[in-house]
């Protein structure tokens, strides 16, 4: 088996190829990693969820990571890692040519919702809905391969 990097073209290929993946915020120390989906577009990795810990998180320390893999045949894989920053795209004034540029890009494919809107414990009916979307702007990308 061999082990290659990816150059940053390659890097982008496979975010653009892939919809799901692992996001790691911090706060006091102490890591989370949740899977999201996600969809890229210049620069940014952006996603869509219901309140919850990730977003407190990731609200009181901007900086996340994000690894995104693909199986291959045997032991073949690839995986790209993104270092960057949580940004918010709340549904007030200012933010309304984001947020609907992120719906746009994620509502492209079938279940983009999920599994941010989904929690375990079931929320009460109201007529007013938390979800948000949100965006990670991307500071840096590595990426490896992994050949036989």
């Amino acid at each position: 088996m061999q082990i290659r990097p990816l150059s940053n073209s390659e890097c982008i290929k496979l975010l653009i190829a892939n919809r799901l993946a692992r996001i790691a915020c911090v706060k006091d120390g102490r890591p989370y990693v949740v899977p999201i989906h996600f969809a890229y577009a210049d620069n940014h990795l952006y996603a869509f969820s219901m309140p919850g810990k990730k977003i407190d998180w990731m609200r009181a320390n901007p900086l996340v990571s994000a690894v995104v893999e693909q199986q291959g045949q045997a032991r073949e894989w690839k995986s790209v890692v993104v270092d960057g920053r949580f940004e918010e795209l709340p549904d007030r004034i200012g933010h309304k040519v984001e947020r609907d540029h992120a719906w746009t890009l994620l509502s492209k494919y079938a279940n983009w919702w999920e599994p941010g809107a989904l929690k375990p414990a079931p929320r009460p009916v109201s007529d007013h809905s938390d979800h948000l979307f949100y965006r990670i702007i991307i500071e840096s990308l590595s990426g490896r391969e992994a050949q036989d």
